[in-house]
């Protein structure tokens, strides 16, 4: 049966990656679990439980992407634009080290979703404004959207996913992965001013006076939203509550100032992804039990010491390349949370910061390089990889390395 769940789960990959005349990649995904139940490879029940499991965090999804949306639609992302713009004062070294701190920020609390769809094409129109090269901020965008993404537990889809595996409160989760978050940031800006700095010193055009006014309401319903995170996690709520309630509070907003429309919402939802996470869910599952569960746990190190973290971490990176983060996480987060919540996080390093090295890694890369073609910049996968080369390695490294100081420090060195 591993031949059938294997071949579907590589269908339903190579599926998204294309996404033949644009289709959504539940397209494959749905078909691909409802054979996998049909032919016995996981049982109805099971893949039902597997579903109910997932479904609260593909919510909160669905409505983090709508506040993205709402966000947008509302004047924060142009004023952010502005702002960099402005800031820069025509130095593309400035526009650098503000592009890094917006990617950082957004994606921690809106998701590297947010960061990938919404701020990527504001940072191009910003670098063009300016008249500097727009590579390395394009780049910076990118590499944030992944490894920016360590911070908090709604940064990632992945980040939820492992919250529930490691056990962790929402706060104990952002204390242990701040330090590795920072110096992934760290890693990455030095290895971008060395590698870009011959573009980086060109000249721009000193932006005058911004013309956009922070929104107000909607900075203090993400604002709330954060808090409303923290405690919620304290009390066991899920935080897709949280984020749909700000999501509803910023709807009722926009519609009634007509910023929005009711079926434009309905699209932000973006139901279809919904969809194939649940289904590759249902997929991942009947592969893991079909043997290929079996083969990892022979490979999964034994406990949470730094050599064990970094193997967690580098087989995680390792998986991730091969079949994208999210069945990465999926097949092996039951097995790292057995060693404790230090190995699951490491398992978390290693599927967020290691998409960095190629284009399928990650689907935020992807859809990230349909963003930038679509305005006219095609990423050469050479220098892809080479950029990916240059500091995922040594980001991995130096976060899990921080990771296990920090885990011994605050959990005894569990």
């Amino acid at each position: 049966m591993l031949a059938v769940s294997g071949g579907l789960l590589i269908v339903v990959l190579a599926f998204a990656v294309v996404r033949p005349r644009g289709l959504p990649e539940a397209v494959a995904a749905v078909p691909a679990a409802i054979i996998v139940v049909a032919t016995g490879a996981v049982g109805g029940r099971d893949a039902l439980t597997e579903i109910m499991h997932l479904l609260p965090v593909v919510l909160f999804l669905a409505a983090i992407l709508v506040v993205g949306d709402l966000c947008e639609a509302a004047g924060v992302f142009r004023w952010a634009g502005e702002q960099m713009g402005r800031g820069s004062a025509g130095s593309g070294k400035r526009l650098l080290l503000l592009v890094f701190l917006a990617a950082a920020v957004v994606t921690a609390v809106l998701s590297l979703d947010a960061n990938v769809v919404l701020l990527t094409p504001v940072v191009l129109a910003t670098a063009r404004t300016v008249r500097v090269p727009a590579k390395p901020h394009l780049y910076a965008s990118a590499h944030l959207a992944n490894g920016a993404s360590l911070l908090l537990p709604v940064s990632n889809l992945t980040n939820l996913l492992a919250l529930r595996a490691s056990g962790l409160s929402f706060v104990g989760f952002a204390l242990l992965m701040v330090v590795p978050w920072l110096l992934v940031i760290g890693v990455e800006y030095a290895v971008m001013r060395w590698r870009f700095r011959s573009e980086l010193t060109l000249p721009g055009r000193v932006v005058g006076t911004a013309t956009t006014r922070l929104p107000v309401v909607p900075a203090v319903v993400v604002a709330l939203m954060l808090v409303g995170f923290v405690v919620a996690g304290s009390l066991g709520v899920e935080a897709a509550w949280v984020a749909g309630a700000a999501a509803l509070v910023l709807a009722v907003r926009a519609v009634v100032r007509r910023e929005v429309s009711v079926p434009s919402l309905a699209v932000s939802l973006n139901l279809p992804f919904v969809a194939f996470v649940l289904g590759l869910g249902v997929v991942v599952m009947a592969v893991v039990e079909d043997g290929l569960g079996g083969f990892l746990h022979h490979l999964a190190p034994s406990g949470s010491g730094l050599g064990a973290l970094l193997l967690w971490a580098f087989l995680a990176a390792l998986v991730a390349n091969l079949v994208n983060n999210l069945p990465a996480v999926l097949l092996l987060l039951p097995l790292a949370a057995v060693a404790g919540p230090l190995a699951v996080l490491a398992v978390l390093v290693g599927v967020n910061v290691g998409p960095n090295l190629t284009y399928v890694g990650s689907l935020a890369t992807l859809l990230w390089r349909r963003i930038a073609s679509d305005h006219d910049h095609e990423i050469a996968i050479g220098e892809f990889t080479i950029l990916g080369l240059l500091t995922t390695p040594a980001s991995i490294l130096v976060a899990v390395t921080a990771l296990w100081a920090v885990g011994r420090l605050f959990l005894g060195g569990v």
